[in-house]
């Protein structure tokens, strides 16, 4: 299994207002699970006997890429560019190669028994690590000249990832309010239950063939050109749950879910989740965009 029952205490708190308390300590001294062999991630091929995924795009035309490879498209409502995928492996390694105080948790996703690649989402990172990362690069590309002054990376809003899933009639005063306020409508569309190829989810969905992480634009783009936005890991956006509140904004849902919560909106595009911003967890990732400020 995908580990399920490690979801509980940030799924309950789902549309229920209540906020998780989970410490980091709580979620390194996990219980071993029986695992799968890793046969899947070794071999992350689709076959004839589960399916075959959607037609991946190319990498827009005219997208903005960065000097870590990382593409930047447009999306129309905002003022923004937001990389295409989630912030990969191989770029957090860039980032932490010249940052001796970098945390190093992401290096050992469930205590290194989940094996990813360069190009798999780095997971184990928290809000404050992303953040720290998006100042590196920022930093790091005026000096080189690749941003023109008044440009920085920063993580989305939660209103910048509602336009970005194609959500941009969403009411409520914050993003506690707005989780699942619009019904039936998912990343991939209208459908239940979602269609094979759509993303990275729960096992119990039976829609990939990926035990854990996939790498990333490994599924087809939505309308944007922008790969993952449900699925995969769940991804961090500056916004506060409430004004009230310590905890950060989660949106996209994961590679693990909770069976019984699936059918009661966990993948709907208007769901959101949240943590403490230092929570790291092997499920939880981030995406940057590039802003004008």
């Amino acid at each position: 299994m995908k580990y399920l029952f490690l979801m509980i205490p940030i799924l309950a708190l789902i549309g229920c207002g209540k906020e998780s308390h989970q410490t980091e300590l709580e979620t390194k001294n996990i219980p071993k699970a029986p695992r799968k062999k890793l046969a899947k991630a070794k071999n992350p091929t689709p076959t004839k006997d589960n399916f075959k995924p959607a037609e991946k795009k190319p990498i827009p035309s005219g997208a903005f890429v960065n000097t870590l490879g990382m593409p930047f498209v447009p999306v129309l409502g905002t003022d923004i560019q937001i990389c295409i995928w989630e912030t990969r492996v191989k770029d957090y390694t860039a980032y932490a190669a010249g940052n001796q105080a970098v945390d190093g948790d992401w290096k050992k996703p469930f205590q290194d028994r989940l094996k990813q690649t360069g190009t798999h989402p780095v997971v184990n990172v928290s809000w404050n690590d992303a953040k720290a990362f998006c100042g590196w690069l920022t930093k790091m590309e005026l000096e080189v000249g690749k941003l023109k002054v008044g440009q920085r990376y920063r993580l989305p809003t939660d209103a910048e990832w509602s336009v970005a899933v194609g959500l941009n009639m969403e009411t409520g005063n914050s993003p506690r309010k707005k989780a699942k306020g619009i019904k039936g409508v998912y990343p991939w569309g209208k459908e239940w239950p979602p269609p094979k190829g759509v993303g990275n989810y729960d096992e119990s969905l039976k829609v990939d063939n990926f035990e854990h992480t996939s790498p990333v634009g490994n599924f087809a783009a939505n309308a944007h050109g922008i790969h993952d936005l449900g699925g995969n890991v769940w991804e961090w956006c500056e916004d506060k749950w409430r004004l009230t509140s310590s905890h950060r904004v989660l949106r996209g849902a994961s590679w693990v879910g909770f069976k019984s919560e699936l059918p009661l909106g966990l993948l709907l595009s208007s769901n959101r989740s949240i943590d403490i911003p230092d929570g790291r967890r092997a499920w939880l990732g981030f995406r940057c965009v590039l802003a004008r400020e």
